[in-house]
Order: structure tokens, then sequence, then C-alpha cells
């Protein structure tokens, strides 16, 4: 799962810890470390949220495009 593997890498390269991330974008901890497992798919509210956290497009936390 291409969507995992992407916010991991994304948050990693942020030096951002989990809970970081969860608190910028308003969820619990444990609802992203779900997303980081493949558990769970955000809704595209959330998604929105983590692609513009991330500065990337929704595309290509998807893994529909390369291209930041």
């Amino acid at each position: 799962m291409i969507f995992k593997e992407r916010v991991r890498e994304l948050r990693k390269e942020r030096g951002e810890t989990q809970v970081q991330v969860a608190e910028a974008i308003g969820i619990a901890e444990q609802h992203y470390q779900r997303f980081e497992r493949g558990a769970n798919l955000p809704n595209i509210e959330n998604a929105w949220k983590l692609a513009d956290h991330f500065g990337v497009s929704i595309d290509y936390l998807v893994g529909r495009t390369e291209e930041r």
C-alpha cells in the first residue's frame, strides 16, 4: 500500500513525530497511527489536511503520481 509508506516517509523527512502530525491535522494519535500501519485510510477531509500539511498533492499520497 503506497499511502502508508508515503505518509511515513513524508513525516520522517520533516522530522516530525506521529503525535505532531496528528495534532497538526486535528485527529487522535491512534487514528494517525492506523494510517501509517495501513489499517485505515483517511476520509477525504483528512487526506486534504495531510496533503496540505506535507505540501504534496492527494494524488501523490495515494500513488497516482510521483510528482509531489
